[in-house]
């Protein structure tokens, strides 16, 4: 449990009754709120007040229902339906417009039309959860009838009415009086000490998601729905006890919230060094141990070189694709890498060492299509999404982000730049996004086929002989993406990994079965990291 869920535990223990006991002797709520509706009746009286034409009392039937009597019509209603829960005896049930005076501010306006005199006046921008920032107060004119009526005086509960911070509230407890624009409502108590208790119930509200007004186009609290909102109301000593239990808990909810929150980032911390620790693991031959009978990668190159000779003697692969060299480790340790007739010591480039089953190799030598999409012209007809740099995410591959080719400009892109499953889409320029890797599986693209943008490399793997996921955990792992950018071409602002430096990336290559042992372990480590 987070604290904004203990918080919220607790609130809702006070509300209910179970936060602390209940004391016979209290005078019952039922008591007070004939107290406030002959407050009430005076202020009417004395045109202090409008008279509420919703004022109404909720009391229990004798068939044990929750009803509702509006007195100003004398129609009742049985309200079971809005009853949440059961309270303790003594407590009664309310709305809160019946416990207190409502009125808006004045609608924010340049023009003084009307007269009157500045003043400085407080909006929504001022009103926080149980505090208000005075150092941007604006002025505007207002009568002295305005200043009776859209002012709060010490002891009103404010309360946004609208935008995204719609519910927030605090108690004015300054000794001066303060002009109010028109979305904030205020609340005067018809009797003292009942607004710090209504404050947490409007707070727990609100993070219930149970406070806006519904059928409306934004979220907001109008004051209808305000004054409509259904109150669990205790006696009064009540109140008191649980605001200052509420005031005994709440610092220490704060403190364990914050430990919550470090604790938090440091498991999402470890996980991601643990994550990382995995992967280094895994490319260096440390994850999972080396089987003599799965052969060896050299056997294993052998097989790809003749799998590409017999596709480029079929037509299949470009000549192109085919390359003569051969990464071997010298008799002084050193690394050697032969093309054709040249030998060149390559040792500096080596990161770590590998299993002597292991060999390293070219990216270019063990893939049959490395290449960057092409730009596209695009189109408003969803039919042939692009994947570009957005839709491959750490998070995974989203087509929920691609934009669409012009369906007639379908058949210039070859049929080597149809996406296919398992082909490895790395994004290729800008800051921000370079580096970041994902898989194409047609099982995650709803249209019939998909294509490339400008700024991805698509890498296509020989998947006879390597695994494509067993490359995307080679390429998103510490020893790639650490220096992805010193790889990379191009400005500060514009870095670009250029298609000749993907095709030359030294990957280590583990036998066929390895690879396949070595990608069940990872996926197997982080089910358990995820819990």
């Amino acid at each position: 449990m987070n604290g904004k869920q203990l918080k919220n535990s607790i609130l809702q223990w006070a509300i209910q009754g179970k936060l602390v006991p209940q004391d016979p002797n209290d005078e019952p709520a039922s008591m007070l709120l004939e107290r406030i509706r002959t407050e009430k009746a005076k202020l009417v009286k004395e045109k202090k007040i409008k008279k509420d034409k919703n004022e109404s009392i909720i009391y229990r039937g004798d068939d044990n229902s929750y009803y509702e009597k509006f007195l100003a019509t004398g129609e009742v209603k049985c309200i079971d339906e809005e009853i949440p829960f059961e309270i303790p005896q003594g407590w009664e049930w309310t709305r809160i417009g019946n416990i207190f005076n409502h009125t808006s501010g004045k609608q924010q306006s340049g023009s003084n039309k009307n007269g009157g005199t500045p003043q400085k006046f407080i909006t929504t921008s001022n009103l926080y959860w149980g505090y208000f920032i005075l150092d941007n107060v604006k002025v505007m004119n207002f009568t002295e009838e305005e200043i009776k009526t859209c002012s709060a005086t010490k002891g009103d509960l404010l309360v946004c009415e609208g935008g995204a911070g719609y519910g927030r509230s605090a108690i004015w407890n300054y000794d001066y009086d303060i002009c109010l624009q028109n979305h904030v409502h205020r609340l005067r108590p018809c009797v003292n000490g009942i607004c710090e208790y209504v404050y947490h119930f409007i707070y727990l509200l609100k993070e219930s998601n149970n406070l806006a007004s519904v059928g409306t186009a934004m979220p907001g609290l109008s004051a209808n729905r305000l004054k409509g909102l259904l109150l669990p109301f205790p006696p009064l000593p009540e109140q008191k006890r649980i605001v200052a239990k509420l005031e005994e808990l709440l610092p220490l909810i704060k403190k364990y919230s914050e430990v919550q929150d470090c604790l938090e980032e440091l498991n999402i911390s470890i996980n991601d060094k643990l994550k990382k620790s995995i992967l280094q693991e895994a490319i260096q031959g440390k994850l999972v141990p080396q089987i003599a009978d799965e052969g060896t990668a050299q056997e294993l190159l052998e097989q790809i070189r003749q799998e590409k000779l017999q596709l480029v003697k079929d037509g299949k692969l470009k000549k192109s694709a085919l390359t003569d060299s051969i990464i071997f480790k010298g008799d002084d340790n050193k690394y050697f890498e032969k093309i054709a007739n040249t030998k060149m010591d390559i040792t500096d480039e080596i990161p770590f060492e590998i299993p002597d089953s292991w060999s390293w190799v070219r990216l270019n030598d063990i893939c049959s299509y490395i290449q960057r999409g092409k730009s596209p012209k695009y189109s408003l007809i969803k039919k042939y999404p692009v994947v570009a740099q957005k839709c491959n995410q750490w998070s995974g591959f989203s087509i929920d982000k691609a934009q669409f080719i012009d369906p007639d400009t379908l058949s210039s892109y070859g049929e080597e730049r149809i996406l296919q499953d398992g082909d490895l889409m790395w994004n290729s320029t800008g800051l921000g996004t370079l580096g970041r890797m994902a898989i194409y599986w047609s099982s995650l693209n709803p249209y019939e086929l998909a294509v490339a943008d400008s700024h991805v490399t698509v890498i296509r793997a020989m998947k006879k002989f390597v695994m494509p996921q067993y490359l995307y955990y080679y390429f998103t792992s510490n020893t790639v993406q650490s220096v992805i950018e010193d790889k990379s071409d191009g400005s500060t602002k514009q870095k670009e990994l250029a298609t000749a430096t993907v095709k030359t990336y030294l990957v280590p290559i583990p036998p066929l079965m390895e690879q396949d042992r070595i990608i069940s372990k990872i996926k197997q480590l982080a089910s358990i990291m995820r819990g």
